[in-house]
């Protein structure tokens, strides 16, 4: 082989590496591309599905009755005559939901003042979620749903699990109508927004 026939070959070779460092790059600057755009489009996802609902109502508070964590029973109808706010929320494994129903303990004396029972809502055994309200330290007993009331007041698919009920609230007034809704992915309403909006809506 001659020395031009090397140096043809040698050159030949340089530019096909050349060639295929310069596919690569593209490639690799095609799918950094790609992932720019696919976490934009995650993160708007999650800003439009994150977004809180709050909306007044006036329709009759479908009844029911439920077992507690304390081994009692609550019907909805037997508490007719003085307002009720419902707190559905993911209940065992979902610290921010405890967390949640403790503040409420801690503001207990604002609630009381308005004549409010509070009854949280979860889908889970007495065991599951009983474990959690004692590492939490929370009090009030919770009650056990198998999902038929969390179907029942829509909130069932609207926090981050489809087969369990989102962060939600439903204020029920004395003659048994629910007068508001609020939906929270959050996972989190202040005590002083809470009061605020039942203050609101059972003025009103």
């Amino acid at each position: 082989m001659s020395n031009t026939t090397a140096r043809q070959e040698l050159h030949a070779r340089q530019q096909a590496a050349a060639q295929s460092q310069h596919r690569q790059a593209r490639i690799v600057r095609g799918i950094g591309w790609l992932a720019a755009v696919t976490v934009v489009a995650i993160v708007a996802v999650m800003l439009v599905t994150s977004q809180s609902v709050s909306a007044s109502s006036s329709t009759v508070a479908a009844d029911f009755s439920l077992p507690t964590t304390d081994d009692t029973t609550v019907r909805l109808s037997a508490l007719r005559g003085k307002p009720v706010l419902l707190y559905f929320n993911e209940g065992a494994g979902c610290g921010a939901c405890i967390l949640q129903m403790g503040e409420i303990e801690k503001r207990r004396a604002d609630f009381d003042a308005l004549g409010l029972s509070v009854l949280p809502i979860v889908m889970n055994s007495k065991a599951e979620i009983s474990a959690d309200l004692q590492h939490y330290g929370v009090r009030t007993p919770f009650l056990l749903d198998d999902g038929t009331v969390s179907k029942a007041y829509g909130t069932l698919g609207k926090g981050m699990h489809a087969g369990l009920p989102g962060h939600s609230f439903v204020l029920i007034d004395a003659t048994g109508i629910q007068r508001w809704y609020g939906e929270y992915p959050s996972m989190w309403l202040s005590p002083d927004e809470l009061l605020s909006q039942v203050r609101s809506h059972l003025a009103g």
